[in-house]
């Protein structure tokens, strides 16, 4: 763990982390991990016991937030405006921007995998972008030069 970081992650990341093995990076950038029962639901495997599954209180906002994006990522944004989050990790569009017009910092799995590297806990990011692409998730070229510029690579 590199600094006291929480996070409150999506399903999109732990799909992503996990297809390109990569899901490790997670508890060893950031020191709390936390998901809602519903992405721990949608995600369709056992999450590792370092990812702290917790309810949101505030169902009512949590169902607002349903009529703008999917369930699970509702409650992702939901509970990130209720506990103290330095990051939401999303990489679905709409979550992103609704949820940064709700003040809240995202991050995506490419900005982990880059953030992971800048670390040092990961020498390079082009073979994990290389394993991103050769799944069913859409990384533009734009995106992936200026992150592999970002990265010094």
């Amino acid at each position: 763990m590199i600094e006291r970081i929480v996070v409150i992650t999506d399903t999109s990341c732990f799909i992503i982390l996990d297809k390109i093995s990569a899901l490790y990076l997670l508890p060893v950038l950031f020191s709390k991990v936390i998901t809602t029962p519903e992405i721990a639901d949608e995600f369709g495997k056992a999450l590792p016991d370092w990812v702290i599954i917790q309810r949101v209180q505030n169902s009512e906002l949590q169902n607002q937030i349903k009529e703008i994006v999917d369930p699970g990522e509702a409650s992702a944004i939901a509970l990130a405006e209720e506990v103290k989050c330095d990051y939401l990790l999303t990489d679905d569009r709409a979550a992103r921007k609704f949820a940064e017009q709700r003040g809240i910092t995202v991050k995506g799995s490419a900005g982990v995998l880059l953030y992971a590297k800048q670390q040092k806990v990961i020498p390079l990011m082009r073979p994990c972008l290389d394993r991103i692409q050769q799944t069913n998730f859409r990384i533009s070229q734009s995106l992936v030069d200026r992150l592999l510029s970002e990265a010094n690579e």
